[in-house]
């Protein structure tokens, strides 16, 4: 964050522009996929196209608002792609990019690490389904 100061006197702090990715890899990675939501929305999209009212249906807790947000900042890193048709109504859909589904054994480690982790706290009966659900080959293919 940058600390600017207007000609109020006033100091303003700003959030640094998406673009700017730190340049150590491990940051960068984590900086991409950080938030609570969008390692949600990934394991969502892993199995296939969604449209944004099913993943909200999938993820109650989540604003509409939060959701576009997430979708919108993992879009601009390459992570999903969106698609709109030309229907009416529009239907727009979001899916993996080839970027981003290399983030899947990544994120079925984190999964398999959660759980042990519930499981050393005893807490493995309080956790919710958490599977990343292999594609068929041919979707891997479309």
């Amino acid at each position: 964050m940058h600390t600017y100061q207007c000609h109020t006197h006033q100091e303003v702090t700003m959030a640094e522009p998406m673009k700017r990715l730190p340049k150590l890899p491990v940051e960068r990675a984590l900086k991409v996929i950080s938030g609570r939501w969008k390692p949600v929305i990934l394991y969502h999209v892993f199995s296939g196209p969604r449209r944004l009212s099913e993943l909200k249906r999938m993820m109650p807790d989540i604003t509409q608002k939060v959701l576009i947000q997430q979708l919108r900042e993992m879009e601009e890193h390459g992570l999903v792609r969106r698609e709109i048709f030309a229907e009416v109504p529009t239907r727009v859909e979001y899916s993996t990019t080839e970027l981003g589904l290399g983030l899947e054994p990544i994120l079925l480690a984190l999964c398999q690490w959660g759980q042990n982790h519930a499981e050393a706290q005893g807490e493995l009966d309080e956790l919710a389904d958490c599977i990343v659900r292999p594609r068929h080959p041919e979707a891997i293919a479309a």
